[in-house]
């Protein structure tokens, strides 16, 4: 009887581990199937991340790029103002010019006028030379051919001997700050 029970107890034996490794195998399947989920998870998290990473990559560039702009407007603003700082004062000062420009064109009989006129044109001549050194000139006009962006027409003549469209008087001398016009020369144009 011991060979049948051991043959039982064999064959129950063989029983028992085929049903080990059947749950064997499950337990395989069930982590094959949690490690499949978590590799899924994973790989779902970490295309969140580069997702978010290159969002905030882009941001950075694009807040990096609106810094950069407004660095060369600043810039830009700066130099203008540098450029043009002179502008307001040669302004005020240019009525002033003008007055010096007729009281020098009367004609003086007595010598004590001729000096206080010859005192005059001195002064008027360093104003036209501080002008000089910051960049503020006369804007030629008399045989000049008429510029609306540097003359302003306010009467009109009829000369045979000027070519049409040119300018034969000077009303107003007109000014410029480098490549800005202060005040337009008032002129009269041929027709």
């Amino acid at each position: 009887m011991s060979e049948k029970k051991s043959k039982k107890e064999k064959l129950a034996d063989e029983i028992e581990q085929e049903e080990l490794n059947i749950l064997d195998e499950s337990d395989e399947t069930t982590e094959e199937n949690v490690t499949e989920d978590t590799l899924t998870e994973d790989q779902a998290k970490i295309l969140e991340l580069e997702n978010k990473l290159d969002e905030m990559e882009s941001r950075y560039l694009r807040t990096q790029a609106d810094f950069d702009n407004v660095k060369k407007r600043h810039v830009a603003e700066l130099d203008a103002k540098q450029k043009y700082r002179s502008q307001s004062l040669a302004q005020d000062l240019l009525p002033a010019l003008d007055s010096f420009e007729k009281a020098l064109a009367t004609k003086a009989e007595h010598e004590e006028v001729k000096q206080i006129l010859k005192g005059m044109e001195m002064v008027y001549n360093q104003i036209l030379v501080a002008f000089e050194k910051e960049g503020i000139e006369v804007i030629p006009a008399v045989g000049e051919q008429f510029d609306p962006n540097f003359h302003q027409a306010v009467m009109q003549d009829s000369d045979e001997n000027a070519a049409s469209n040119e300018i034969t008087a000077e009303l107003q001398k007109g000014y410029k700050l480098k490549d800005r016009v202060i005040r337009p020369s008032m002129v009269k144009v041929n027709q």
